[in-house]
């Protein structure tokens, strides 16, 4: 139970940083919202890899670079979803970018990113 809440702690704060990043880039850069998706996706994947790797699932004795490429593989899966559900979201539904991108991420979160995380990138 205390890995499930570390890794929710863990999501948190890399939403966060995706969020920060998205809002950024589309309210003050004018950038497209979904390419402001994807930069705040690839900066919260950086913070997710950080804090799981050392502190959800103390996995840091092993190599990086397996770990890595795993997680890599996970978040591209992670991002095609996030992207692909915020514009469905967005463009079908008419929902603003920033509510539709919470809906994506609660069920991209939950659903994709911990189970498979917890069984493929940081066993």
């Amino acid at each position: 139970m205390l890995t499930f809440l570390r890794a929710q702690t863990a999501s948190i704060m890399a939403s966060l940083v995706d969020f920060l990043v998205t809002v950024a880039a589309v309210e003050l850069l004018g950038s497209w919202y979904v390419m402001g998706i994807v930069l705040g996706t690839v900066s919260g994947g950086i913070t997710h890899f950080s804090l799981g790797r050392t502190w959800v699932f103390h996995s840091e004795n092993s190599s990086v670079l397996p770990q890595a490429v795993r997680y890599f593989i996970i978040w591209n899966g992670s991002l095609l979803l996030n992207a692909a559900g915020v514009f469905v979201i967005t463009h079908y539904g008419g929902l603003n970018y920033i509510i539709s991108k919470v809906i994506t991420s609660v069920l991209v979160g939950s659903g994709y990113n911990y189970v498979m995380h917890k069984r493929f990138v940081f066993r």
